[in-house]
């Protein structure tokens, strides 16, 4: 029988073993908690008196979890919870208050949001870490699992505790660069245009890209890139046209022309892009998460607000009615 008093046991030993089990490296798991690599050995060894258990073997480059620890990961992740909601009737200050936190988002959100977002926390709190990890196609483990504490896509996780609110709105324009070409001006002009666009590296695609090719709209897709801030190296010089969502005028596309599409025969709503953010219901009533999602609404609509720092051209000609395949 192990002699080692398990109201020593604490919170950051559980998220220290989940990190580790989750990041598969020692080195990762501290570096995403914000410790030293020291810190997380040592809390392993009183993790592994305490289970009786080596909870994780070498394998190769990295290390694998045991059977036992696997089975402990869902009851690490309860004692957790439970731990949050005990501490969520408390008032949170942020004056003095340190916070760690992951977000999960793709380069569009993480560009136009989280640099601002976290010089706000920086100026609000006494210490802040904040990790940023890609959303790709986001499903409901990502935060059921604690992989991430807030989630910002255009595309929310389904789930019966996956809770979501829409932090904007954002609609599609036409990029192009003003040196060397102009706006498409008709329904025959984009679609004949040479066009680039986005395929993340998990396959998936645009929202836009799904509903032309819903509608069967078909274009000239000459170049697919891994992500939004690819585009404009490839754009720059170039007389491929780009459709993006209008947002991307205030940093990664700033130094480009944009117009509204011209395909005037677009079911409503095609233009459209609406960016939730989400969260674990855990989290819900929690003091210090409410005061997160807070200070990211106020990014938010203060992005909004920002004045575009280039003209926007406008099409002279709505054209005809898009074309369709057979």
């Amino acid at each position: 029988m192990s002699n080692f008093d398990h109201l020593e046991l604490d919170g950051h030993a559980l998220r220290l073993f989940l990190a580790v089990l989750e990041e598969g490296s020692v080195t990762a798991a501290a570096e995403r908690l914000g410790v030293t690599q020291s810190a997380v050995s040592h809390n392993l060894t009183k993790l592994r008196r305490i289970m009786r258990d080596p909870l994780f073997t070498k394998s190769g480059r990295g290390i694998v979890a045991t059977a036992h620890a696997q089975n402990l990961a869902e009851q690490a992740r309860f004692l957790l919870d439970q731990m949050q909601a005990f501490a969520s009737g408390a008032h949170f200050e942020p004056d003095g208050a340190s916070m760690s936190l992951t977000i999960a988002a793709n380069d569009l959100q993480r560009d136009l949001l989280l640099p601002t977002l976290f010089r706000n926390l920086e100026g609000a709190l006494a210490n802040i870490r904040m990790t940023v990890v890609p959303s790709l196609l986001p499903g409901p483990a990502l935060l059921r699992e604690n992989h991430c504490d807030l989630l910002i896509s255009p595309r929310p996780p389904e789930g019966v505790d996956i809770v979501q609110k829409r932090l904007l709105t954002d609609h599609y324009m036409v990029f192009y660069d003003p040196d060397t070409r102009d706006a498409p001006q008709s329904d025959d002009d984009y679609l004949s245009a040479r066009h680039i666009t986005v395929r993340y590296g998990n396959n998936r695609t645009l929202e836009f890209d799904d509903m032309l090719e819903n509608q069967d709209v078909e274009r000239n897709i000459v170049l697919r890139v891994p992500n939004f801030t690819a585009i404009a190296e490839f754009l720059r010089g170039s007389n491929m046209i780009a459709t993006l969502p209008s947002l991307l005028q205030k940093h990664a596309l700033r130094d480009f022309a944009c117009a509204p599409m011209p395909l005037a025969g677009l079911k409503k709503g095609t233009l459209d892009l609406p960016i939730f953010m989400c969260w674990h219901q855990r989290y819900q009533h929690d003091p210090s998460h409410l005061w997160l999602r807070e200070q990211l609404e106020d990014v938010a609509a203060t992005r909004l607000r920002m004045p575009i720092e280039h003209p926007v051209s406008q099409p002279t000609d709505h054209g005809q009615a898009p074309q369709r395949t057979s």
